[in-house]
C-alpha cells in the first residue's frame, strides 16, 4: 500500500528536500505541497492523504491550528509535526491539537521515512521513548505553561499502572516485562485505555498521563 503524503512548510527548499527523499521510496507518494496551514487544511480535505508532514511556524495559520482543524475533521489523516527541539514553544500545544508524531528537521533521512511509515501504520512517533523524552524536555522549560489537570475516571488500577508506564516512555515489551505479563496482554491494556479515555493514539495517552499527574516531566 502506498502512503499518500502532503508536505506543509513555508520554506520551498525544505519541501523540495523532503519530496526528493520520499520520491525515492517505493511506498510513499507526495500528493500535495502547502506553504501555510490554511493550504494544508484545504489540501487535506481535497486529497485525503494518509499523512500530513506539518511545520509549526508558518505565516497566517500556523501548524498548531492547522493540526487541530485536520484532526477534528477527519480520523483518516494523521499529522506528523516537522520541528526542531529548540525551535518551538508550541510542541505541547501541537500534541494537544492531535499530532501523532514528530520529525526533527536535521534527523537522518532513513529515520524520516521510518517515522512516516510508523505513523501511517497507526502507531505514534518514532518510538514510545521519544514521546516521553520530548514531553519531558518541553514541559520542563521555565516558559512552558502549566498543564491542565485531568481526572481519569472509569479505568482500573492495573490500567492506571499501564498508563503510568506508557507516560514514562516504556514500550509494550518493556511494560510487559515490568508487570510480568505477556506483550499481547500489554497491548490489550493499551487498546482498552485508548477506548476508555477516547485517545487518538499513544501520544495522547502520554499527554493524559502527564496531565493526570501520573508522570513528572522532570523525571529521569
Amino acid at each position: 500500500m502506498t502512503i499518500r503524503v502532503v508536505l506543509a512548510d513555508d520554506q520551498p527548499l525544505v519541501r523540495a528536500a523532503l519530496q526528493m527523499v520520499m520520491t525515492d521510496a517505493d511506498d510513499i507518494e507526495v500528493v500535495g505541497e502547502a506553504g501555510d496551514g490554511a493550504e494544508a487544511v484545504r489540501l487535506t480535505e481535497e486529497l485525503a492523504p494518509d499523512i500530513v508532514v506539518m511545520d509549526i511556524r508558518m505565516p497566517g495559520m500556523d501548524g498548531v491550528e492547522a493540526t487541530r482543524l485536520i484532526t477534528t475533521r477527519t480520523d483518516a489523516t494523521r499529522v506528523v509535526v516537522l520541528t526542531t527541539f529548540d525551535d518551538d514553544d508550541y510542541v505541547y500545544g501541537t500534541l494537544h491539537a492531535g499530532a501523532s508524531g514528530f520529525l526533527v528537521k536535521d534527523m537522518a533521512l532513513d529515520d524520516i521515512l521510518a517515522a512516516v511509515r510508523i505513523v501511517a501504520a497507526g502507531d505514534a512517533l518514532l518510538a514510545p521513548s521519544v514521546t516521553g523524552r520530548l514531553i519531558k524536555e518541553f514541559t520542563a522549560r521555565p516558559q512552558a505553561a502549566p498543564p491542565r489537570r485531568v481526572e481519569l475516571g472509569g479505568i482500573t488500577d492495573r490500567e492506571r499502572e499501564v498508563l503510568t508506564l506508557v507516560g514514562s516512555g516504556l514500550s509494550n515489551t518493556e511494560i510487559a516485562e515490568r508487570l510480568s505479563i505477556s506483550v499481547a496482554t500489554s497491548k490489550t491494556y493499551l487498546t482498552r485505555l485508548l477506548a476508555k479515555l477516547d485517545a487518538r493514539d499513544r501520544v495522547q495517552l502520554v499527554i493524559l498521563a502527564y496531565e493526570a499527574g501520573l508522570v513528572a516531566p522532570s523525571a529521569n
